[in-house]
């Protein structure tokens, strides 16, 4: 059984999955308060479907790009638990997971989020016959720069503002293709993705693998010692909450 962990934007999912199926899942609201909010809800689907959190075989987290605070969040949880119980951890890009329920229609596939500045996080996938391909990684533009590389008939897709939808149909007409479900839970994408990359033998470095921020976070130099301060206390409420709520052994 997998463990998803999705805390890449506003919309924070978790969920469990056997064989990258999805079996359970728990999808909610939060502004900036997925540290507070994400280890009681994993709690509680766990409760739901009368699991034990020593009972996951791995945890696939949606590595981002996405909100810097909301990332290291899910990041974090993602490590701690996959140290804790000794399995693989497993990194998938969120714009990834937001092209791949649309991988059936063999269109390229654009996943589109705002990254402020008049900027986008894009990228570029399609289904070509059996293999799932990443055509342009991850990258922030412009919607006009991207819409001027656009030859051929593309699906859009991702959480897309209203204003913007209107914009790609505008300068594209008929090229754009945006489903009204373009915005689709992003959890199930994940639980496939990262249950292709256990079969082929993948997994990732605890150590190594790290939020995908498109930009530099924009913080301040903290004082001497807050930063190790700030991390030891997550550390120590992560450590509170897998042994008081999930009986780790």
């Amino acid at each position: 059984m997998e463990l998803i962990v999705d805390t890449s934007s506003n919309t924070v999912g978790v969920a469990l999955s056997q064989e990258g199926e999805i079996l359970s899942e728990l999808t909610w609201q939060s502004i900036q308060n997925q540290s507070v909010e994400f280890m009681p809800n994993l709690a509680y689907l766990l409760h739901q479907a009368k699991v034990e959190l020593n009972s996951m075989e791995a945890i696939i987290v949606a590595k981002g790009p996405g909100s810097f605070n909301a990332l290291r969040v899910g990041i974090s949880i993602a490590k701690g638990l996959a140290f804790s119980l000794n399995i693989p951890l497993l990194g998938i890009g969120t714009l990834e997971a937001e092209a791949y329920p649309f991988a059936y229609t063999a269109l390229p596939l654009c996943p589109i989020h705002r990254s402020g500045r008049d900027e986008i996080a894009c990228a570029m996938y399609q289904q070509k016959t059996d293999e799932w391909q990443c055509l342009e990684g991850e990258h922030l533009t412009t919607l006009d720069i991207l819409c001027q590389k656009i030859q051929q008939k593309t699906l859009f897709c991702g959480e897309i503002p209203d204003s913007m939808i209107g914009d790609i149909h505008r300068i594209l007409d008929q090229l754009a293709i945006i489903p009204r479900t373009a915005r689709l839970a992003r959890v199930a994408s994940l639980a496939m993705l990262g249950w292709q990359r256990i079969l082929k033998g993948e997994q990732d470095d605890l150590a190594a693998l790290q939020p995908l921020y498109l930009r530099p976070p924009h913080i301040t130099k903290p004082r001497k010692g807050i930063h190790a301060i700030a991390q030891s206390k997550e550390a120590t409420e992560l450590n509170k909450a897998q042994g008081s709520s999930f009986h780790l052994e």
